[in-house]
């Protein structure tokens, strides 16, 4: 399983099938492809990654590791334990996946903001600075409005925040080593990010608005093109020169 093309086409094929489970309302058979999805590219990475970069091969885990949970908990609990008994679980489920999607990310965002010079960014885009911390917390804001009446407990609420805030603020991170590197590679990693918070916000509405088969089928597209993207920039230097021993394998520079 060294080629490539393999990997990507056995991605594809999750994919596609996805999508058919879904629109089928086969749901549970659709929960189980989703969430194999970054635990397969996780897998591709560690396989054919010739040099490794340890806070994105962090990220990889952490976020493989709840995807896994997730699914694992939900085929234990849905055939084996009562509804309410079931509770419990899921709510232990809640918490311990979003701790592993906050730890993902945060490696993700000490890995964008190893390639950007703090002092730099300080003095030279002080204006995109305020504009970006305005918009977050607008952003933030109303998207915990939305979730606020869903919620019984304080602390779910404040998970919640802290998810968000780390999402948008890997968001803007990305935002700005693109404005600091101006290369091929700083744009596709802040695609990549870019399009995994639209993922994030789809599964917000998903979770909490509206369970209907598009959006979800939206989340897991958007989320499958990050990691396309994360793939591109992995084969590129930040001159935007093609990292020729990589070309054809997941990689990325330390």
């Amino acid at each position: 399983m060294t080629n490539p093309k393999v990997w990507a086409s056995f991605v594809l094929i999750v994919y596609v099938l996805f999508i058919i489970f879904q629109i089928s309302n086969e749901f549970n058979i659709a929960f189980f492809l989703d969430s194999i999805l970054v635990p397969i590219i996780t897998m591709a990475y560690i396989i054919l990654a010739k040099r490794k970069n340890i806070y994105f091969l962090l990220f990889l885990i952490c976020y493989s590791v709840s995807d896994i949970l997730g699914v694992t908990m939900h085929y234990i609990l849905f055939y084996n334990v009562p509804f309410e008994e079931s509770l419990i679980f899921y709510e232990y489920d809640y918490y311990i996946g979003s701790f592993l999607y906050i730890l993902g990310y945060t490696f993700l965002l000490v890995k964008i903001s190893k390639t950007i010079n703090l002092k730099h960014v300080l003095k030279n885009f002080k204006i995109h600075l305020i504009v970006l911390t305005f918009l977050n917390i607008y952003l933030i804001y109303v998207l915990q409005f939305f979730v606020k009446s869903e919620l019984e407990f304080d602390y779910e609420y404040f998970t919640e925040f802290v998810y968000n805030v780390i999402i948008f603020v890997l968001l803007s991170a990305a935002l700005l080593a693109y404005f600091y590197r101006d290369s091929k590679k700083s744009l596709f990693l802040f695609l990549g990010a870019l399009l995994i918070v639209f993922s994030e916000v789809m599964d917000i509405a998903y979770n909490y608005i509206d369970q209907r088969v598009l959006i979800n089928v939206l989340a897991s597209t958007f989320c499958l093109l990050a990691f396309y993207f994360f793939y591109k920039q992995s084969s590129l230097r930040d001159n935007g020169e093609v990292n020729k021993s990589d070309l054809y394998a997941f990689s990325d520079e330390k």
